[in-house]
């Protein structure tokens, strides 16, 4: 090969090399940096992942584990106390974290060959929800490697980033007050009051401080009053709270103020100043629940709702700023349909019955007194009621923390008048028909046995409706469901609201008929008794359509604008409420309810007396006592009462319920 064709072959394969160069060189310097970014992109997930770990396991609440993950002068004891202390306090929870991209300190050589320190800073957002609402804040730490690992170095900072040494997280309720329930009128009968608060300050008892003494005032055990004295936190100065106590009880303060190291503070609480008279009505509240009556049914908008402030203090406690602060939102008053003065006049004359008296206004279909007795005083609920008070209650056989007007009672013959409006309804008689005397003791045929129904009284005028009401007779009724026959009286008592469930604020206990299918059963149905049960408050609707032409109101309890609501309209035609309401101002006038009557007044009502025993020929049995009436200016009662044998049966109920429409 000559020299020059040799010069050719070197210079083209110089110039193949220096091609092959030009194409790896991008490569070679795209690893690098490939190797150089992973370096540093793993460095600056490492103290992400620390950060991100360090408030995963304060939302585990794993504060042994958070103590691992930083450096600081705290023993782990008091690291792990003071995060408790302060996140627990402000009732930390949903906790996250976003760290932002990693910052190098600034002492770090910016070239790219230059050594790592072993210290950078990261910045991070946190996010938390709290007692006074969501924290949000931006925060930088610094992060320093221990044995190859990145830890946090812990500052107060870390909490808050406003927080500084010498200052503290500081949490304040901020109370709401519960909404008032007043009556038609205004009045109160469940509001926020105060009651004395009974205590003992160590630092001023001696001697003559008598526990077992101030245990008996108190209706405590001294082994109770003893413990409480024993407590780590209490102090000379300090008031150890005991039980709280009425107002009124002025006597049973002064004695205990004659005890060497008690002392009385008034308490904020709730209180019911009508007592007995409204307490299964308005329930009680405990721990600022509304647990039973219309404190439970209308809790959500009477409790309202506390405010709370997490803010930074300093040791003086003054505030230096706040993190977080949710206002408070008060409870909504509630404005009652009821008038307390029905309601109280209702009680003082029921209070030692077992029973339940319902009133509405049958116009507008307003509830004015809801009274079932005997009662309890909610008050004792409010001050703290003790183990042998609750006992008390509990074991009271008259059961006076029953709310009986929401339950169901055998009617008697406080249903005929309904028997007779749904039999005039479907067609199946007249209310001058006739049905034929059968004395005081009558049977539909021999197969009904020894089953006889029976009645009081007889009379001689004929056996229609309107005589058949007046003196309560039993077998024209008995006979009156066995015309009407099973089917169509269970269709007249449905389309009445029979098994159905009322609409009322508290859960009303559905009125039934039960069994019907025997022709005894069907017939003792007609006079309210066999299986028959109806509840108070939906027979005062009911007894409304006899004064109303037809048309059952829709009780209501609480004020509104929404004008009159009906249950149903036109159940029986104004013509036969017309003549129901005649035979019941008869029943006033001359017959079972005339004890009743008012010179100068018109009322319309009947009276009921249920046999409760365990069979015909049971002589132990006992009786419940109805009086419903109704007068021409609205007003409606329905009054049961149980245990009304040998006491005059529903004449008693009757003889209370004439001071009513005086």
């Amino acid at each position: 090969m000559s020299k020059k064709k040799a010069k050719r072959k070197s210079k083209k394969q110089d110039e193949e090399k220096t091609s092959k160069w030009l194409i790896r060189a991008p490569l070679i310097v795209l690893a690098i940096a490939f190797v150089i970014g992973i370096y540093f992109y793993s460095n600056g997930t490492d103290q992400a992942l620390t950060v991100k770990d360090y408030y995963k396991q304060l939302e585990n609440k794993d504060y042994e584990a958070m103590y691992n993950l930083v450096e600081t002068e705290m023993t782990k004891e008091e690291f792990i106390t003071r995060i408790k202390n302060i996140y627990d306090g402000i009732e930390a929870s949903d906790i996250s974290v976003v760290v932002a991209a990693n910052t190098k300190d600034k002492q770090q050589n910016d070239e790219v060959n230059a050594e790592l320190n072993d210290k950078s800073k990261t910045t991070y957002t946190v996010s938390m929800d709290s007692i006074a609402g969501n924290i949000k804040f931006i925060n930088t730490v610094e992060m320093i490697k221990v044995d190859g690992k990145y830890k946090i170095k812990w500052e107060l900072s870390m909490i808050f980033p406003d927080l500084h040494e010498g200052e503290k997280v500081r949490v304040s309720i901020l109370n709401h007050a519960r909404g008032n329930i007043y009556d038609a009128n205004g009045i109160a009968i469940a509001k926020e009051g105060s009651v004395y608060q009974v205590g003992l300050v160590p630092g001023k008892m001696n001697e003559t401080t008598d526990i077992s003494k101030l245990a008996n005032l108190l209706g405590m055990k001294e082994d109770t009053i003893k413990s409480k004295l024993g407590e780590s936190y209490v102090k000379d100065d300090t008031f150890v709270a005991l039980r709280k106590i009425s107002r009124e009880k002025q006597e049973l303060k002064n004695e205990l103020l004659k005890i060497k190291g008690v002392m009385i503070n008034d308490y904020k609480a709730r209180v019911y100043p009508y007592k007995e008279a409204t307490s299964i009505m308005t329930g009680y509240v405990q721990d600022g629940e509304g647990k039973s009556g219309l404190e439970y049914a209308y809790n959500d908008k009477l409790k309202g709702e506390n405010g709370a402030e997490i803010y930074i203090a300093k040791e003086d406690g003054t505030k230096v700023k706040t993190i977080a602060k949710k206002n408070v939102k008060n409870g909504q008053d509630v404005k009652l349909t009821i008038d307390v003065n029905i309601q109280n006049k209702i009680y003082e004359q029921f209070k030692d019955d077992e029973g339940a008296t319902v009133a509405i206004d049958y116009n507008t279909g307003e509830v004015l007194a809801l009274v079932s007795t005997p009662s309890y005083d909610a008050n004792d609920f409010s001050i703290g009621i003790t183990d042998k008070e609750w006992e008390e209650l509990q074991n009271n056989p008259k059961k006076p923390m029953y709310n009986k007007y929401l339950s169901t009672y055998a009617p008697g013959s406080s249903i005929k008048p309904v028997v007779g409006a749904i039999g005039l309804s479907n067609g199946t008689f007249g209310a001058d028909d006739d049905f034929g005397r059968s004395g005081t003791k009558w049977q539909e045929d021999s197969s009904w046995k020894d089953l006889y129904v029976t009645t009081l009284e007889t009379y001689s005028e004929k056996a229609n409706l309107e005589n058949a009401l007046v003196y309560s007779d039993n077998i024209y009724f008995a006979k009156a469901a066995l015309k009407i026959g099973k089917s169509n009286l269970q269709k007249g008592l449905d389309n009445l609201g029979f098994n159905d469930k009322i609409n009322f604020l508290q859960d009303i206990s559905k009125s039934s008929y039960g069994n019907m299918e025997s022709s005894a059963s069907l017939a003792n149905s007609g006079y309210g008794q066999s299986e028959m049960l109806v509840n108070p408050i939906h027979l005062a609707m009911i007894y409304s359509a006899f004064a109303n032409g037809g048309n059952m109101i829709m009780p209501v309890i609480e004020k509104t604008e929404d004008g009159v609501k009906y249950y149903k309209q036109n159940v029986w035609s104004t013509e036969i409420a017309s003549t129901i309401k005649s035979g019941l101002i008869q029943v006033v006038e001359k017959g079972t309810a005339k004890s009743c009557r008012i010179e100068g007044k018109t009322i319309a009502g009947k009276t009921g007396t249920a046999e409760i025993k365990e069979s015909q020929d049971d002589k132990n049995g006992t009786e419940i006592g109805w009086f419903n009436a109704f007068d021409e200016n609205g007003f409606l009662i329905i009054s049961m009462v149980q245990n009304v044998k040998n006491r005059g049966g529903s004449h008693y109920v009757v003889d209370k319920c004439k001071t009513l429409f005086q």
